[in-house]
């Protein structure tokens, strides 16, 4: 077989079947990992199973694959937006709440069905324009903005241990070359692990307790459990989806965004083909199916993204080998111990880092889409939004609490700014947001880590992907035609 033909990373490969089985295998294992970090960090610092995780991006993936036909080379992972809706609900971890929480998440999984019919129904230009940057932008800087409070506070634990994971992560991420560059994340908890292990701050128990295989899933830490136990709280239900599915508004543009981003990658336009309503139900399946089972909600992943710019392989059968090994690593609760033996100085480390670019993902959106703030509509609606977000948080009752007949509902800080962005937005005059089919690259969110291009080099990338599709297509049509 002509080397020329097998190079990984000399130019774009869409069949991996080229590469030989044991490329794939390791193509696979490297997607894996570079989601790995990011995914499993969520369940350790909400509380919720690390082996449930783990099998739900993997499982999740896989439905995402099979809704969006096969075509789409996209890993879903742990989403961080909804971190704020889980530490409402179960601010202390409490794991008779967590459910609860859970159940906000599969109701805002609901949510993603919802657009993608109105999509299917009515185009993505109409129904863009109630959900624009100068929305969605103020709502992701509220969401990091309100989650930096647990941050310090965890890495007031140690904050040498803090520090080497903060130092780690930008030495990876600015001048970090190749995988390196792809996962700071991971790179960052190994190097704070291993000094607070050398130093004696990291307690071992659960992991020598633990089993090597058991069933990733337990009964009581599911939604099912709510109702099958007798004593629900109906109130706390609608205070969940009240307080978390607001938040979905904000993850559904961060699809977008990835879903963009793969296109530009790849070169090929996934939001006409396979279909923004297409991908969007695959993640809000599979975001519905890991809540109700007790899992993070899931979310396309940046990091994979930048994996494919890496290798240049865009078969999406590589990435559901990724699925297949988050599966299989998912029935070891030895393996899951070692991850929630972590310390909190590092998850502190850790999230000081992600919750800022959180933020400043935020700031980047209303800048890149070029929000014009010398309107009056535009300043007011970003106004409330991060007033009435942050500063409800950080008041003495941090929700607004109202009685319906016996139940008492509680908004949070996100919920009350998000839907008062959204209502005005609607209702005031003068929208000047335009959402571009042809152009899906400038929807500009996304609430990965970003690995900080030019540029100059985004353009040349999307260049020369989009011209390396051609190729592949007159090459396929050739095909076709001597067949």
């Amino acid at each position: 077989m002509n080397s020329q033909k097998t190079g990984i990373g000399d130019q774009p490969i869409y069949d991996a079947k080229v590469l030989g089985a044991g490329r794939m295998v390791i193509l696979g294992l490297q997607h894996m990992f570079a989601m790995f970090g990011a995914t499993v960090l969520v369940p350790v610092l909400t509380g919720l199973s690390v082996s449930t995780t783990l099998l739900f991006a993997g499982v999740g993936t896989l439905i995402f694959h099979l809704i969006s036909k096969r075509k789409v080379p996209a890993f879903l992972g742990s989403s961080f937006a909804f971190l704020a809706g889980y530490f409402t609900i179960a601010p202390n971890k409490e794991p008779e709440l967590l459910p609860y929480a859970c159940f906000g998440v599969a109701v805002a999984g609901i949510m993603y069905l919802i657009l993608a019919a109105l999509f299917k129904g009515f185009g993505a230009k109409r129904v863009m324009k109630y959900f624009p940057p100068v929305v969605t932008g103020p709502i992701i800087i509220a969401i990091g903005l309100n989650l930096s409070q647990s941050a310090v506070d965890n890495c007031g634990q140690n904050w040498g241990i803090a520090l080497v994971a903060i130092l780690v992560i930008i030495i990876c991420n600015i001048w970090g070359k190749g995988m390196i560059k792809i996962v700071p994340i991971i790179m960052g908890v190994v190097a704070s692990y291993l000094v607070a292990a050398l130093t004696g701050n990291v307690d071992w128990t659960g992991v020598r307790e633990a089993a090597w295989f058991g069933l990733p899933v337990a009964w009581n830490r599911t939604v099912f459990s709510l109702f099958t136990g007798g004593n629900v709280d109906r109130g706390l239900l609608l205070t969940s989806i009240i307080t978390i599915v607001p938040i979905s508004f904000a993850t559904m543009m961060e699809h977008i965004g990835d879903i963009s981003a793969i296109s530009s990658t790849v070169g090929e336009n996934f939001i006409r083909d396979p279909g923004l309503h297409r991908t969007l139900t695959g993640d809000g399946v599979a975001t519905l199916a890991a809540s109700l089972f007790g899992a993070p909600a899931n979310t396309t992943y940046g990091e994979n993204t930048g994996v494919l710019t890496l290798t240049r392989v865009y078969d999406p059968f590589v990435i559901r080998l990724a699925a297949y090994f988050a599966v299989i690593f998912s029935f070891c609760p030895k393996f899951a111990a070692v991850v929630e033996a972590m310390p909190g100085a590092t998850m502190g480390g850790i999230s000081l880092v992600l919750y800022g670019m959180i933020s400043a993902v935020g700031v980047r959106n209303i800048v890149e889409t070029k929000v014009d703030f010398s309107k009056s509509r535009n300043v007011i609606i970003a106004a409330l939004i991060l007033v009435l977000s942050i500063g409800i948080n950080y008041s003495a009752a941090q929700a607004v609490s109202f009685q319906a007949g016996a139940l008492t509902i509680s908004l949070s800080g996100i919920a009350v700014g998000s839907l008062t962005g959204i209502i005005l937005n609607a209702v005031l005059p003068c929208k000047d947001y335009r959402f571009m089919e042809d152009r899906p690259n400038e929807t500009g969110v996304d609430l990965q880590i970003q690995q900080g291009e030019t540029l100059t080099e985004v353009s040349e990338r999307i260049t020369t992907a989009r011209r390396c599709a051609e190729e592949h297509a007159e090459r396929q049509a050739e095909r076709e035609r001597d067949d």
